[in-house]
């Protein structure tokens, strides 16, 4: 069985009943078998993102604005867009698997179970979608997640510290505060099955994390490199100095941040 064929077929596919199977055979088979390299094998630079026939991609500042979650559509474009973060995030553990083939199989098994989730995260926001008259690909997209794996393909260090320990670990930022908002409209009966899988998402998200800093802390041991030289990759790609209202200090405690991480971030304190 040939995974690294399996997984390019789920990373280009954008149907998630073909991304969901592909991602469970692949799981599957290397939770039975030792999986090395293929001879040979060179990892696929992807030129475009899997959902780019299916969604309309336009910088971030053309996004439509999420304010009103009391309408339907209102309701569905803040749906749309944590959906579209999930889909991407599919595509983004799937390819920490295949582009970097020389890896164990305990950080291969990491990230197709992080897939295995996000598959799943995707389906429960589609189905609400659905449920609202709308579908993935009805709102604009941006690609920054893809942009982010391109520019860190042929780096897996500068891949643990952007993807999961910047752009996931943001997300944990987030989460709380758009819950908070939704809290005020929690009587509309859709709004209550978002907080309700925004709590799950919330939760597995910090297990996510987790592993990526996990397996950037590994990189940094192997590579004889400081933890510090995290900041110096955020400065690389000029993340340092983006701007943080909020630093979740709990949960990037448990998704292994150190309170001398977490107070550069821009916390107040850290205990």
């Amino acid at each position: 069985m040939n995974i690294y064929q399996m997984l390019e077929q789920a990373i280009i596919s954008d149907d998630i009943t073909a991304k969901e199977i592909l991602t469970a055979q692949c799981l599957e088979y290397c939770s039975q078998n030792e999986v090395s390299a293929c001879q040979n094998f060179i990892p696929v630079r992807f030129e475009k993102p899997s959902y780019v026939d299916k969604c309309t991609i336009v910088s971030p500042k053309h996004l439509p604005h999420r304010k009103d979650f009391e309408t339907p559509e209102g309701l569905a474009t803040l749906i749309h867009a944590i959906a579209h973060i999930e889909f991407s995030a599919i595509d983004l553990a799937l390819d920490a698997v295949y582009r970097y083939p020389d890896m164990s199989m305990e950080y291969k098994l990491d990230w197709l179970e992080v897939a295995s989730d996000e598959i799943r995260h995707f389906k429960m926001l589609d189905a609400l979608l659905e449920d609202l008259g709308f579908k993935y690909g009805d709102f604009p997209v941006h690609s920054g997640l893809f942009d982010a794996a391109q520019n860190t393909a042929d780096n897996i260090l500068d891949r643990m510290a952007i993807v999961p320990r910047y752009f996931e670990a943001s997300g944990l930022d987030v989460s709380p505060q758009i819950i908070k908002k939704l809290e005020n409209k929690c009587k509309i009966p859709a709004v209550a099955k978002l907080i309700e899988m925004l709590h799950i998402i919330y939760k597995e998200e910090i297990e996510h994390v987790f592993r990526g800093d996990k397996w950037f802390k590994y990189l940094c041991r192997q590579e004889k490199k400081s933890e510090t030289v995290y900041f110096e990759i955020l400065k690389k790609y000029n993340l340092m100095d983006k701007h943080r209202p909020h630093v979740n200090v709990e949960a990037r405690k448990e998704a292994g941040f150190a309170c001398n991480e977490i107070l550069k971030l821009g916390a107040k304190e850290c205990r």
